[in-house]
């Protein structure tokens, strides 16, 4: 279930479509700025009911709204999906410990470490990393204090799980990785999961715990970009068929089937920054 919501910003209407709150969720939810962990830019986030969402945005170049009498002549769309909160506040953590060198950092209490400057939102979330960042963190209690401390081996533990649950939903989601090697599917994963990572230390240290070359996403995005386009290998592997069947007239050649005009579904998205909040 999904509800539909409208809101006025500064300057014009926008259209935000997200989980349905369910039963007992009284609450409308809010609106959090936090830093996104990989690019440190303000995010903006939804938190309703002690879920976290990341709010993605899309708008096609024609579009519009019709809400009742009124026409938005901006069709763009807020879409609020579910986000594990441990890549938000594996960032505050990681700088909470203090750790310099070898040594492994002081434990902190949370709600030291929820205390960001400029960033009040993290404080809205002490209920949710007092339940989910355990997995990744070492605690001592004295009394009825309980201190965190962010641990290096159970963060890579947690990214290898996210990383190969990942790899085995990839083929299901999309055929064409049913049709490559596991080792690229897996390279696949972790890209996926690195949007989410700074490159230094986490991403680095996921493919040394995985066993694999590292991959500079900012190398891979500039190569991307001098990559043909779908239309263009459509084209050449057509043209490609048609000089071998030339070559051979008594064999009829079989081409394969291809899809054209289609769109990876993540280049269709952005995610909502803090200047579109």
């Amino acid at each position: 279930m999904s509800s539909t919501v409208w809101w006025e910003g500064a300057e014009k209407t926008r259209v935000l479509i997200a989980p349905d709150s369910g039963c007992g969720g009284n609450k409308p939810g809010e609106l959090l700025t936090l830093r996104h962990p990989n690019s440190e830019n303000g995010t903006c986030f939804l938190f309703n009911n002690g879920i976290l969402q990341e709010l993605q945005w899309f708008k096609q170049s024609y579009g519009s709204w019709f809400l009742g009498d009124y026409i938005s002549e901006d069709g763009s769309l807020y879409m609020a999906t579910p986000v594990d909160p441990v890549f938000i506040l594996l960032p505050i953590f990681d700088e909470a410990r203090m750790k310099k060198g070898e040594d492994s950092g002081k434990f902190r209490q949370l709600d030291e470490i929820l205390f960001v400057e400029e960033y009040p939102g993290y404080q809205h979330l002490l209920s949710l990393a007092e339940k989910c960042m355990e997995i990744v963190c070492q605690t001592q209690e004295v009394g009825s204090m309980k201190f965190y401390r962010l641990d290096n081996s159970k963060v890579l533990a947690w990214l290898s799980c996210k990383v190969y649950c990942l790899k085995n939903s990839l083929p299901e989601l999309d055929k064409n990785y049913a049709a490559q090697d596991e080792k690229q599917t897996l390279v696949d994963a972790v890209s996926i999961v690195g949007e989410y990572l700074k490159t230094e230390p986490w991403l680095k240290l996921l493919y040394d715990h995985l066993g694999l070359k590292f991959v500079d996403p900012t190398m891979k995005e500039t190569n991307m970009e001098h990559l043909p386009t779908a239309n263009e290998n459509n084209m050449a592997s057509s043209n490609s068929m048609q000089e071998k069947a030339n070559k051979k007239p008594g064999k009829q050649t079989k081409q394969a089937k291809v899809e054209t005009g289609s769109k990876n579904i993540r280049d269709m998205f952005s995610r909502a920054c803090k200047k579109k909040c």
